[in-house]
Parts: structure tokens; C-alpha cells; sequence
């Protein structure tokens, strides 16, 4: 096995979450999602603590949590969309565990993201897509890109096990 842990890292909506879930239970892992110990921490969702708080906050609790998960072992971390493009967030990432790049093609993302303010850097067409190509650079910067636009949950899933297994 290459590793003991796995960060999932890509753009929203590109199904890190789901493929977390899907890799932990195949590998016998546990899997957790930052989104939502941060939402359960705060005791509020996303939107919520964006709109309450400020980006700066939501972004200072997601270090906060993200460094509490770096000593646990035999973990699926489904990062949030935003997580890996912080330049420490990402120096920690790739030297606690491997990272993969779920990469979905910009009009997939847009189709399965509604600008209902769920996600609150979604409402905004324009911003979306300009926050897609500035991420991009930092994703390039994970360890393994899996091309996720096509593919589905158990083929993505079958991919990283032979990936680890190799």
C-alpha cells in the first residue's frame, strides 16, 4: 500500500464526498468530510457561517480542522473545494498523505450546482468559473489527477485502489 491516507481534493460538486465514502468502505477505512465537521462544529452549514462570518473565518476553522485530522491513519478525507488551494492546507496534505485530484470539466460542475446560495461561492456565474481556473493551478499540484468527469464512483474507486495497491 503507497499509503495510509487519502485527501480527496478537486472543485465543488466534483464528488469528493462521495468517492470518500465509496474508497473508506472498499479499503476498510473511515472516511470524513471537512465540510461537515466544520458545519458541526460551528453548529451552522456553510452558507451560513459565510454569510454570518466571512470567507476569512469558514477558512480559519477549515485549517483548524483539517490539522486536528493530520494524526489519524487509515483516513479518507473529502476536503472542501477550497481547502487544498491554501498554500499551508496544501504543503500539509501532501506531507501527511496522497492527494487526489477529482478533475471535472467546468460545464459538468455547472450543471450539477444550483446558484440557490447552498453554496455560497456558486451564486455568482461569473465568480464560479473564474474560481474554477484559479483553483486549477493548485490542483495540479496533488500527487494523482483522476479524470472524474466520466468516469463513475466505482471505477474512480477501483482506480485509486490499483493506484495504492501498485
Amino acid at each position: 500500500m503507497k499509503a495510509d491516507k487519502v485527501y480527496l481534493v478537486g472543485f465543488m460538486a466534483a464528488g469528493k464526498t462521495t468517492v470518500a465514502r465509496a474508497l473508506a468502505k472498499r479499503l476498510d477505512w473511515r472516511a470524513v468530510d471537512i465540510d461537515e465537521l466544520i458545519e458541526a462544529r460551528e453548529r451552522s452549514t456553510v452558507a451560513d457561517i459565510f454569510a454570518k462570518h466571512g470567507e476569512a473565518h469558514f477558512r480559519a476553522v477549515e485549517r483548524s480542522v483539517l490539522f486536528e485530522h493530520l494524526a489519524p491513519r487509515h483516513l479518507v478525507v473529502a476536503t472542501g473545494g477550497g481547502t487544498f488551494a491554501d498554500p499551508q492546507n496544501r504543503a500539509a496534505i501532501n506531507g501527511d498523505g496522497v492527494s487526489v485530484w477529482l478533475d471535472v470539466p467546468l460545464d459538468r460542475l455547472i450543471s450539477r450546482v444550483p446558484a440557490d446560495g447552498r453554496r455560497p461561492l456558486a451564486a455568482d456565474r461569473a465568480g464560479f468559473e473564474r474560481l474554477y481556473h484559479l483553483r486549477r493551478a493548485a490542483y495540479e499540484q496533488a500527487h494523482v489527477r483522476l479524470d472524474a468527469g466520466r468516469a463513475g464512483v466505482d471505477a474512480l474507486v477501483e482506480q485509486l485502489v490499483d493506484w495504492l495497491e501498485t
